[in-house]
């Protein structure tokens, strides 16, 4: 196995150096300008945060830092503040469709962030900069003389975007996002290599125990799992195990994050009503669907990191099913009311009561979804 955290520190390092010695940059082709600007620490305010801080590549690419809060959400620029979301994984982002609203299903598909807000990778890649709660940059223009400061960036912007792109910093930073997004939209992001990839090829056998759990997931007569997660159809290769859409499943307020990081314990996340693209109140507090590919190492989950294990997530959609699951096991009080309980998914939240068992085999499924490099991270 490659040794991928040696490989990203090198490559990280080397762009915090780029930055004082200006060398000549090897980017002919967008997806490596982007490369280059996703691990450029330059294009925060204060120096301290690339693209690469919260989408980290060593850890799913997810925020794995600590920030204070147990790794609940990511923590800005400046050192002190602190969101009220996780930070989504970066991987196979590159697979969710624009955001739209389908007439045919009645519902609000893709886009990036929990709620949609941003159409697609480039939106997304174009926000975190100029956010004063993620990487702090004042304005469009300030973002140009930093790229400035690093001669080298020119001959690659120039080369792939034009020579009036290098001075105008609506199109310099509209080309810093393409770029980003290019390089997002590599294999690098999405290698499709996990056990269950390898299982389908015919390289891997699963265990018992894994198989069970794969017969559990994508079964409408015990879980509901594949309602949500799945798209493409069972055991078809290419599968990013959402549908991209937007549900509300009845999530607690993560009143420990709420505790820490300022915002009042009564504030109620809309989820996809906080999209300027949606009005309807049928939409209030549903989330984006997110992949289960490196879920089992992308901890902690729901988008607002309520829960820090893998069972305790299952264990909290049991509970809408099964009366033995009433106490969440990493509280061990009675699981918290929904922050908007008028439009929890209850049709869709019905199945089958599960055993331990059971649910000791979904979470061996849910490990193979792991891509290759990640899972030496199962055995820690």
């Amino acid at each position: 196995m490659k040794n991928f955290k040696t490989l990203s520190f090198l490559a990280a390092s080397t762009l915090v150096v780029a930055s004082f010695t200006q060398p000549v940059l090897a980017a002919t082709s967008k997806a490596d300008l982007g490369k280059i600007l996703y691990f450029d620490f330059n294009l925060s305010l204060k120096r301290t945060q690339s693209c690469s801080t919260c989408h980290n590549p060593e850890a799913g690419f997810v925020d794995d830092r600590n920030n204070k809060v147990n790794k609940a959400a990511s923590m800005g620029d400046n050192g002190t503040s602190i969101g009220d979301r996780t930070a989504p994984t970066a991987a196979y982002a590159k697979f969710s469709p624009d955001f739209h609203y389908d007439k045919k299903k009645k519902r609000y598909i893709g886009g990036q962030f929990w709620d949609g807000r941003a159409k697609d990778l480039e939106t997304q890649a174009g926000g975190p900069p100029l956010n004063p709660d993620e990487m702090a940059m004042p304005d469009k223009q300030t973002v140009l003389q930093r790229i400035h400061e690093n001669e080298g960036y020119k001959s690659a912007f120039v080369d792939l975007y034009g020579e009036a792109t290098w001075n105008d910093a609506e199109k310099l930073y509209d080309a810093m996002a393409e770029s980003i997004a290019a390089f997002e939209r590599t294999d690098y992001f999405s290698p499709f290599d996990s056990k269950y990839d390898r299982y389908l090829k015919g390289e891997y056998e699963m265990t018992a125990q894994e198989e069970l759990g794969m017969s559990l997931f994508f079964s409408n007569n015990n879980t509901n799992c594949s309602t949500c997660h799945m798209l493409k159809g069972e055991e078809k290769p290419g599968e990013t195990f959402t549908n991209y859409e937007y549900h509300n499943i009845g999530t607690p307020v993560n009143t420990a994050l709420r505790a820490k990081n300022g915002v009042a314990q009564n504030h109620i996340d809309r989820g996809l009503l906080n999209n300027p693209e949606v009005n309807d109140k049928k939409e209030d507090g549903k989330f984006k669907v997110p992949t289960l590919r490196n879920i089992a190492v992308t901890s902690p989950y729901m988008h607002n990191s309520v829960f820090k294990d893998l069972r305790t997530v299952i264990e909290f959609y049991d509970q809408f099913n099964n009366p033995e699951r009433s106490v969440n096991p990493e509280t061990n009080k009675p699981w918290g009311d929904a922050e908007v309980a008028a439009t929890v998914n209850k049709e869709d939240l019905k199945a089958k009561k599960l055993t331990d068992k059971k649910i000791d085999a979904l979470i061996a499924f849910l490990n193979t979804l792991t891509d290759q490099r990640y899972e030496y991270l199962l055995e820690q």
